[in-house]
């Protein structure tokens, strides 16, 4: 076949395969042949399909043998894909006797269809259009976002510096976290990598392109280039783009928009990339049929062996990724298994040629060096008239060989394929036979006989009694003082089980009790005690020791049949199972190993969510997580938490394994004359390496200008501040919290007159009736030592004495006596001695000691002592750090503070902002040390419920209904929540993410429910932000301004608050 003709035939296969494909997910019908008849008896209509499909009592009509052929023979489609997603919109069809699904169904493929008709564009290219127009509008409107929405950059260029061989990451534009994912992962195949960027578009179209193919795919090819050398050797920790995506959008038209479908994407994107390598080929060839790499890369052959009633046939097929049903298999080999059979096979292995049953196996002759599974993780719901995602746990392994799928191992699979349906009809058996002991009985609640056996035994062995139950409890006089209410007699059942009575007397006569009497029953909870002397379990009212000796005797010899008899079905069963895990374990087996390259997640719904992908390392060796701008370390453990599913809402949509025996896909560049690995822009074509150059420059310009600009600003701060110290010295002394003031200057100087000295502040107050203290308490105690540098000696000394026995003790929490003193701050934190020597010394030269003249001979001789530090002695840099650090402390505490007293007057928007910033500042003063701040938990536990409220309440507006209540409701999302979460995901702390995902459910729950049309379009908008994963800190609310506060006023308010917290939920919620 010519490639002309091909390419005639693959536009036919596309759209009969689009046809397919919009049946199989509108009316959840799976059966390829029944899909296919119901095209063929509506003449492709596609309303009249959907008819068929869905009529209650549709009779399969016979299907001839041409038909059949049809469905089998795909002819050279390159890929079998899977259907979009159904439209959600709510059509009303009232008053028409048809049904309204169908009716609603019917109009919509109707519409799709005609608008193939007029405009040549599938619904699948529609689709991409749809998206692409999103996301560019989304792009700039960014430009327009306020500080506090989600995708502006940080205006720090530093911290979008790329780190040194740190990967890079692809800034989500809006809505493209699916374009990140399938780009992070093909540019990862290096081989794929030096394709793109050493592509070169043919020469006769490098002027003027002469078709709409080649207008749309070389500038597309020529803006992936160059996204993937920014890739490559750029210093941006994360680039942008919206080129390549902006060619995307230019390529359709349309209006609606929607997230893109991760695998209608790659289907597209490959198929672009093998037409522009398609027409390099042609151009290069010679004589020959031309190779195109991406078909050599990405696509495969199977054959089909098939019986159509009895008659057998073969065709050979080719594919790109491979669709595989995910409901109903536990691992990847069991979908495998399922997606090579369809049908009834039996036929294939007999040489009866009258059978009338049909059915077609699959064998791959050819398998790609990268070979994708494209997981079907979506189903139609018809009751609900949506999409819906299924979540099932799913396995699959790292490295998965493919001998028992290969066209040259056909014959050996088939046998072994039997001998295993051989041995799980024998594992079936043996597990039923398993089941009747582990859950013995006739009734509702079965038990293992071998407990039932020792149940009996105990019970025989229980110490025998000889009076009723009933006897010791007074019947007349039932508990809550009620009368009237008789036990009724043992029944003639009862009274024969009973004790033997003397002889001549007889039971009492029986009398059926009323309508109105009951049995008093026992309420543990209402009861305060049990009833007396009740046994701890029944016994037998009367057995002989020969009686019990046989019974135990059977029982014993009975449990330990039984029990026998279950090891010896759960040790076959145990057999049964390895002898299938390593069925295919031979080496014979394990000749065409793929490993595991990458997986792509989604996490969400079907109509909203979040993708990334996991990608492997291999000369790291190690799993990395591609998250758009965040590009982390992983482990295969968080990788299989993340994609297996069963666990939250995240699980694998696509993987993609390559051949093991193909080193060159991940094989990086040598230098041939050096021998060096290339890396970086060596790696780079020329023309490439200039406009990385380019880029590199403006982002060199961009951090220059940001330090000259910082570093006027702190140039400017320091003159205030200078300005600020002076104008103090002549005016009032600024409050010093609880750290000494520094003294007015380094060198000596004539000190003024204390007359002369303005009123201290509280916090200067209480500081300098501390010193007062320790000076009066150092001369009581040193009665011989007169001199002003002894008393400040032994001063100092009390002091620290004090100050250290604070420190010391174990106090609450509510009791922290950090916050009365810095000192007992720094010897917490082990401070360097020098750094408490001089804070102490700073604490004595206070100016505004006491009218005193002991107090201030001390106070001359410490500032004179000051002035004698050499500036080698002590490091001013780490002297102000550690105190900064201290003032961080206190602010830090006002935040938490603060933010606990509003959040237990239920003010929670009022509250978040303190909470989120106590808790980001005091993992900053943790960092350096476990002192340094507050209890992490403690903050941890309060900002998670802060915002739990807030989600709370803002789905109780969206509930309601009313429009402003709705707005509300979202707008308190959209600036407070979602900001808020990737400060959570960002430590991946179990808490966090459980409300998260609390958090995200809430929300997610909403979509399989029914709500008015502009409620829908609301929650459709917000979803794919709450359910961004990103853990980038975006821009975000400024702090809030702190009030200023007193040491005395902080450590009582602190000290109230914390009283009040019922607990300290260091377990979470």
């Amino acid at each position: 076949m010519t490639v002309e003709q091909n390419v005639l035939q693959q536009h036919s296969q596309k759209h009969q395969q689009t046809l397919l494909n919009q049946l199989r997910e509108v009316t959840g019908t799976t059966d390829v042949q029944l899909l296919q008849q119901a095209l063929q008896v509506s003449n492709g209509d596609l309303a009249e399909a959907v008819a068929f499909l869905t009529e209650k009592n549709a009779k399969v009509p016979q299907q001839d043998e041409a038909t059949y052929y049809q469905t089998t023979q795909v002819g050279n489609d390159r890929y079998i894909s899977v259907g979009s997603q159904a439209d959600t919109n709510v059509i009303d069809l009232t008053g028409d006797d048809k049904d309204d699904l169908q009716r609603a169904i019917a109009l919509s493929l109707e519409e799709s269809s005609r608008a193939f008709r007029e405009t040549g564009i599938t619904d699948e290219e529609q689709a991409i259009s749809r998206v692409l127009e999103a996301s560019i509008a989304e792009n700039k409107a960014s430009l327009k976002r306020t500080h506090t929405e989600v995708w502006s950059d940080s205006p720090n260029p530093h911290d979008r510096k790329r780190m040194e061989n740190c990967p890079v990451g692809l800034k989500n534009v809006g809505n493209t976290c699916w374009f990140s994912a399938v780009i992070q992962s093909l540019f990862n195949l290096l081989e794929f990598q030096r394709l793109v960027l050493y592509y070169s578009p043919p020469a006769r179209v490098q002027d003027l392109p002469r078709n709409q193919k080649e207008h749309r795919n070389l500038p597309f090819m020529q803006e992936l280039r160059n996204l993937f050398s920014l890739m490559v050797g750029s210093k941006r920790k994360y680039v942008d783009p919206s080129r390549a995506v902006e060619i995307l959008k230019d390529a359709f038209k349309s209006s609606e928009s929607q997230q893109q479908d991760v695998s209608e994407f790659t289907h597209k994107l490959l198929d672009w990339l093998e037409d522009a390598f398609q027409m390099k080929a042609e151009e290069d060839r010679e004589g020959e049929k031309p190779k195109n790499p991406m078909v050599e890369l990405f696509y495969g052959r199977f054959q089909a062996v098939g019986v159509l009633e009895g008659k057998k046939f073969e065709n050979t097929e080719m594919f790109g990724q491979y669709p595989l049903q995910v409901n109903g298999f536990k691992d990847l080999h069991e979908c495998l298994e399922a997606a090579m059979i369809e049908g009834e096979i039996e036929s294939l292995h007999s040489s009866a040629e009258n059978s009338a049953k049909s059915g077609q196996e699959h064998w791959f002759t050819e398998l790609p060096p990268v070979l994708t599974f494209e997981l079907s993780r979506f189903e139609f719901n018809q009751a609900l008239g949506r999409p819906e995602k299924i979540h099932n746990k799913l396995e699959f392994p790292s490295m998965l060989y493919m001998d028992r799928y290969m066209d040259r191992n056909r014959e050996i699979t088939r046998i072994k394929r039997e001998e295993i349906r051989r041995l799980k009809e024998q594992l079936t058996l043996l597990q039923q036979r398993l089941e009747r002991y582990l859950s013995y009985g006739s009734g509702p609640k079965r038990f293992p006989l071998a407990d039932v056996l020792q149940y009996a035994m105990e019970f025989a062995s229980s110490k025998p009694v000889c009076t009723s139950p009933l006897e010791d409890i007074d019947t007349s006089a039932p508990p809550g003082g009620t009368t009237g209410q008789l036990m009724p007699a043992l029944s003639t059942a009862e009274q024969g089980t009973s004790c033997t009575l003397p002889e001549g007397l007889s039971p009492a006569p029986t009398q059926a009790p009323s309508t109105q009497q009951r049995v008093p029953i026992h309420k543990p909870f209402t009861q305060s005690r049990l009833p007396p002397d009740l046994p701890m379990h029944p016994a037998p009212r009367h057995i002989t020791e020969e009686e019990l000796r046989v019974l135990e005797g059977c029982l014993h010899r009975w449990r330990s049949e039984v029990e026998n008899d279950t090891h010896d079905l759960q040790g076959s069963i145990s057999r049964i199972h390895r002898t299938i895990e390593l069925m295919y374990s031979d080496k014979s087996m394990m000749q065409v190993p793929f490993r595991l390259h990458a997986v792509l997640v989604h996490e969400g719904q079907a109509n909203a969510g979040h993708y990334w992908a996991y990608i492997y390392d291999p000369h790291q060796q190690r799993w990395m997580k591609y998250n758009d701008i965040s590009v982390t370390k992983s482990s295969w453990e968080e990788l299989v938490r993340d994609s297996f599913g069963g666990y939250r809402n995240a699980s694998a949509y696509c993987l993609m394994y390559i051949n093991d025996k193909k080193p060159f896909l991940i094989e990086e560049e040598f230098d041939k004359e050096t021998g060096q690995m290339l890396s970086g822009l060596d790696k780079l074509p020329s023309d490439l390496k200039a406009y990385v150059k380019e880029d590199n420059g403006l982002f060199d310009k961009e951090i220059e200008e940001w330090d000259t600009l910082q570093a006027r600003k702190a140039q400017q701060e320091k003159l205030a501040l200078a300005a600020a110290t002076a104008a103090a010295e002549t005016t009032s002394p600024q409050p010093m919290s609880t750290e000494p003031s520094p003294p007015d200057s380094w060198g000596p100087q004539q000190d003024p007159e204390y007359m002369e000295q303005p009123s201290p502040t509280d916090d200067s107050k209480h500081l300098q009736e501390d010193t007062e203290r320790a000076i009066s308490k150092a001369a009581a105690e040193k009665q011989e030592e007169r001199s002003p540098e002894g008393l400040l000696t032994a001063a100092i000394k009390v002091e620290y004495t004090r100050l250290l026995r604070f420190a010391q003790e174990d106090t609450a929490p509510e009791n922290d006596y950090r916050l009365q003193h810095v000192i007992v701050y720094f010897i917490h934190n082990q401070a360097p001695k020098k750094i408490l020597e001089r804070t102490l010394l700073m604490q004595f030269a206070d100016r505004n000691l006491s009218f005193d003249e002991r107090c201030k001979s001390i106070m001359k001789v410490a500032r004179a002592k000051l002035d004698l530090v050499k500036p080698e002695e002590v490091n001013m840099e780490e002297y102000e750090m550690w105190h900064q650090d201290y003032r961080n402390f206190r602010e830090t505490t006002i935040f938490l503070m603060i933010g606990l007293e509003l959040f237990q007057k239920k003010c929670f928007v009022e509250a978040l902002m303190y909470l989120i910033y106590s808790y980001q500042y005091n993992r900053e003063l943790l960092v350096k040390g476990l002192y340094r701040g507050h209890n992490d938990a403690l903050i941890g536990h309060y900002r998670r419920e802060c915002l739990l409220k807030l989600n709370e309440n803002a789905a109780g507006m969206f509930e309601s209904g009313e429009e402003p209540e709705v707005c509300n409701g979202l707008s308190i999302m959209n600036e407070l929540v979602v900001p808020c979460i990737p400060l959570l995901l960002v430590h991946d702390t179990e808490k966090d993410l459980l409300a998260v995902e609390d958090m995200r459910n809430r929300w997610c729950s909403y979509l399989g429910q029914e709500m008015e049309p502009n409620l829908q379009e609301k929650l459709t908008d917000f979803l794919p932000k709450l359910l961004d994963c990103s853990t980038e800190i975006k821009s975000f609310h400024d702090p809030p301004k702190l009030p200023t506060y007193s040491t005395l006023e902080l450590v009582e308010r602190y000290g109230r608050v914390m009283a009040s917290l019922s607990r300290v939920p260091a377990d979470g919620r």
